[in-house]
């Protein structure tokens, strides 16, 4: 569920490694945000992404 509406940023995966470089898997979410957001002229909510809301890519409501 961790996806921008604006952007489309999402989770992606890669290996956490030990110190003794064992690997296993590991997952980054993105940091979504519920926000209400002006679309149209009109409130709507929807789940954002921070770096778009502090690049200004957003108006909220």
């Amino acid at each position: 569920m961790a996806k921008c509406a604006i952007c489309e940023k999402a989770a992606h995966f890669g290996n956490n490694v030990s110190h003794s470089h064992r690997r296993s898997n590991k997952m980054w979410k993105s940091n979504v945000k519920s926000v209400k957001v002006k679309v149209n002229g009109n409130p709507q909510k929807m789940y954002v992404c921070t770096s778009c809301l502090r690049s200004g890519k957003v108006e909220r409501a």
